[in-house]
């Protein structure tokens, strides 16, 4: 089963609300997609640990409902 970016977003963002959120479909089959996030919870944390955060808001899906999600995450440059 496909996800949407849309759905993806809105999982993500309950999560860390005030993230900036760009989500790109790589295959344009709704079951791979790279996103790009930026939230300050980032801050001080290692790239594995704001991956790990996502998955975690991600509710289990990444593997299930979506087969591939590339990440690309920061934290805001000041």
């Amino acid at each position: 089963m496909a996800m949407s970016a849309n759905e993806i977003e809105e999982l993500i963002l309950k999560t860390f609300p005030n993230a900036k959120i760009t989500i790109d479909d790589l295959r344009g089959d709704g079951d791979h997609y790279a996103a790009q996030i930026i939230t300050e919870e980032f801050k001080g944390k290692t790239r594995v640990q704001q991956h790990q955060m996502i998955y975690n808001a991600m509710e289990g899906k990444v593997g299930k409902d979506l087969h591939a999600l590339a990440l690309n995450t920061s934290a805001p440059k000041d």
